[in-house]
């Protein structure tokens, strides 16, 4: 049987010309900005333009484009090639929700290929509505227009999923052989921002974050309150939930502690990583007074994260429905917006 494998991710621009259209697309998800269509799409087409030559300075930092197709590139083939060794015929096919290739064309791309099952596998350890089911819907639309009818089952989350989790704490492992003597050190363990409103709504993100935290902590062997959770990339206005990466790295120079900076959301390089926190918050960390800063590296194609990957590809394939890591639903009945039965 021939596996296509659809990844999502949120996809980044290619150029400086592309920035622009990028962020149009993202402001326009009703994920993002829920509001009617009339009020959303005028205001995303304003906020791309406001925002855009900020945008364009961040990517001319990182060579004026992201690195995120190319990296998701490389996972794709990489989990073919563990899915083809494990007996199975099966192809990745990469679908972005904000820039190219768009879910179209990874739609056309699966039909025409032959698949004869298809697996929906989001590059999102974490499930969130902003992301995961922005980017499921988007994929029930390209379907549909593609005249996909055979089956598709779907991963949802793997927050603490065995090999996502050794690979991440491995990663880390790495960076603890990197600090320098007589320096205290703190652990954040960072992961993208959300409007607190998203969650009071129900949204399992948070939560999950949480989950992926104390799984990390348990498999390094370190005391909870060595490890903080926080949270970077608030732009607007909003309410956010906390606290804020920056405002971690701020304390740890007060009390004049190395910081050692993990993302635990993010599993491929761009520019959250590269510029926040490799320049942006580099920089800051060094005006607070923090002694070491450290930027552990995201999974990428790490083989135990990619191992990961095919076993919840596998068990979508064989059982069909949604799976999360596990057979059942992980997240507690008060986040309504988990779609897990």
């Amino acid at each position: 049987m021939k596996i296509g494998v659809v990844l999502f991710n949120l996809g980044g621009p290619h150029s400086p010309e592309a920035v622009k259209p990028f962020l149009r697309n993202l402001f326009s998800d009703p994920a993002i900005i829920a509001l009617p269509s009339v009020v959303r799409k005028p205001l995303a087409r304003f906020v791309a333009w406001r925002r855009a030559p900020v945008a364009r300075e961040i990517y001319a930092k990182i060579g004026g484009r992201s690195p995120i197709l190319e990296e998701t590139e490389a996972q794709a083939r990489a989990l073919e090639k563990v899915l083809q060794t494990e007996g199975y015929e099966a192809k990745a096919f990469i679908a972005m929700r904000c820039w190219k290739p768009f879910s179209n064309e990874a739609a056309i791309r699966a039909r025409e290929w032959g698949a004869e099952k298809i697996v929906l596998l989001p590059l999102y350890p974490q499930f969130s509505t902003t992301t995961t089911q922005s980017s499921l819907q988007d994929w029930e639309r390209a379907a549909k227009g593609a005249g996909i009818s055979i089956p598709q089952s779907r991963v949802c989350c793997y927050p603490d999923e065995r090999g996502f989790i050794e690979a991440l704490s491995g990663l880390i492992q790495e960076a603890f052989v990197r600090k320098k003597p007589g320096v205290d050190y703190t652990l954040l363990l960072s992961a993208h921002g959300l409007p607190k409103r998203v969650i009071d709504k129900g949204d399992p993100y948070q939560w999950q974050v949480e989950k992926t935290a104390a799984a990390i902590v348990e498999r390094l062997g370190i005391a909870k309150k060595d490890a903080q959770i926080c949270y970077q990339s608030r732009v607007g206005p909003l309410e956010w939930i906390g606290p804020a990466t920056d405002a971690e790295i701020r304390r740890a120079g007060a009390d004049g502690k190395g910081v050692i900076v993990a993302p635990i959301a993010f599993v491929s390089e761009h520019s959250e990583t590269l510029v926040e926190l490799d320049i942006e918050y580099a920089h800051l960390a060094n005006s607070a007074g923090v002694p070491d800063y450290i930027r552990v590296r995201t999974v990428g194609t790490q083989e135990k994260f990619i191992e990961g990957l095919a076993r919840l590809v596998i068990e979508a394939a064989q059982t069909g429905g949604t799976v999360s890591g596990c057979s059942a639903r992980i997240c507690p009945r008060d986040r309504s917006k988990c779609i897990h039965p």
